[in-house]
C-alpha cells in the first residue's frame, strides 16, 4: 500500500534519482506525486540470475514521463558529463547498489542525500535487512544522510523507527520500510529544499558495518542455538535465496521453521521426531520444528509431507 501525500505546485528545484527495488520505486512515486522536477532517473538492469520480485524502477520513472538511464558504471566520464549537464539542485540515492563518486557526490548545490535501510551508524553496508533480522534485532529502521566517500557514513537529516516482530521475516520488514521511507522523506523534504535541515554528525565508533551476503551464507550449522538458526531461516526466505542444510547428500531447503526450547538426547541435526506440526530436529540447545521444506529443484512441501513423502526415521540426521 502507497503513502499519499496531497500534491504540491510543480517544484522549480531539479532532482536526479539514483534508484532501484521497491523502495526506490515508492520515494520515486512520492517525488512524482509531489510535482517535483525530476530531470532524470538512473537505474540498474535487472540480473538474469537474480529473483527479481521487486517493481521496476524504469517503468516507475517512464508513468511520470521522467527519462532514465541504466549505466553499467555510472563514474564513467560520459555519466559524469551527462550529470553536470543536467545541473541537478539535488541528487537522491534510493537503494542505488553502487557506490557514488566524489564527482557526481559534489555536483548538486543542496547535496547528494542517500536513504539507507538501518538506524545508522549501526548496519552501515549492505543487505542491512537481513543482517537485522540475522542478527535477531527487535528494531530498525530508515535513514536519510548526506553521502560521502565512506558508504553511509555523512550527516544524518532524518530517521524513522522499526520495530522488528519475531515472526517478521526479511520480506515482510521490507515492506515496512518502503512505507517509512517515503513517511521520513516527506518529514524532511520541506526543510531540505529550503537548506534548513538538520545535519547531525554519524559517531562510527558507536556503529557497526557489513558487508553483502552471497547465497553459501544460507548454510545452516546445527551445532548452532535453535534461535539463530531461526533468525538465519527467517533472513533469508522467499524470495532471498533459502537457508539449507544436506539430507541424503541432497541440498534442502528450509523455508519456515520455529524454535522449540526443550532438552533432547540426540546430537545436533538429528531427526527427533515428526508429526503433522513438522519435523523436530535437535540443536545445539533445543530443537528446531521445520514447517517448510524443499529437496532442491523439487517441489516446497510441508514439514509432515516432506518427512512421509521420503520415509524419514527418528535419529537420522541433516548436515
Amino acid at each position: 500500500m502507497r503513502v499519499y501525500i496531497p500534491v504540491r505546485r510543480k517544484s522549480v528545484i531539479k532532482i536526479i534519482v539514483l534508484g532501484y527495488h521497491n523502495i526506490g520505486c515508492r520515494c520515486l512515486e512520492y517525488l512524482i506525486e509531489q510535482k517535483e522536477n525530476v530531470v532524470a532517473v538512473f537505474t540498474h538492469k535487472d540480473n538474469s540470475d537474480e529473483n527479481v520480485f521487486f517493481d521496476s524502477m524504469a517503468e516507475t520513472a517512464e508513468s511520470g514521463g521522467i527519462l532514465h538511464y541504466t549505466p553499467e558504471n555510472i563514474n564513467r566520464p560520459e555519466w559524469i558529463s551527462l550529470i553536470k549537464k543536467l545541473a541537478p539542485d539535488i541528487i537522491f540515492s534510493f537503494y542505488y547498489r553502487n557506490m557514488i563518486p566524489r564527482e557526481i557526490v559534489s555536483i548538486p548545490r543542496l547535496g547528494a542525500i542517500n536513504l539507507h535501510g538501518s538506524l545508522l551508524p549501526k548496519y552501515r553496508g549492505r543487505c542491512p535487512v537481513n543482517w537485522v533480522i540475522v542478527n535477531g534485532e527487535k528494531e530498525t529502521g530508515v535513514t536519510l544522510h548526506y553521502m560521502v566517500d565512506k558508504p553511509d557514513a555523512g550527516d544524518i537529516i532524518a530517521q524513522g523507527k522499526i520495530p522488528i516482530l519475531f515472526t517478521d521475516t526479511a520480506y515482510t520488514l521490507h515492506k515496512k520500510m518502503e512505507k517509512e521511507a517515503v513517511v521520513v522523506l516527506d518529514k524532511a523534504w520541506d526543510l531540505i529544499k529550503a537548506g534548513r535541515n538538520e545535519r547531525i554528525p554519524q559517531d562510527l565508533s558507536g556503529g557497526s558495518y557489513y558487508g553483502g551476503r552471497r547465497p553459501d551464507d544460507g548454510k545452516i550449522d546445527w551445532n548452532r542455538g535453535s534461535l539463530e538458526i531461526y533468525n538465519l531461516v527467517r533472513a533469508v526466505t522467499h524470495p532471498w535465496p533459502g537457508a539449507f542444510c544436506f539430507f541424503r547428500n541432497q541440498k534442502m531447503f528450509i523455508w519456515e521453521c520455529e524454535p522449540v526450547p526443550m532438552k533432547t538426547n540426540t546430537d545436533p541435526g538429528e531427526i527427533v521426531s515428526f508429526d503433522q506440526q513438522g519435523i523436530l530436529v535437535a540443536t545445539e540447545d533445543g530443537a528446531l520444528l521445520l514447517k517448510r521444506c524443499q529437496i532442491k529443484e523439487y517441489e516446497e512441501l510441508d514439514g509432515y509431507k516432506f518427512a512421509t513423502r521420503h520415509s524419514l526415521h527418528n535419529r537420522e540426521i541433516f548436515t
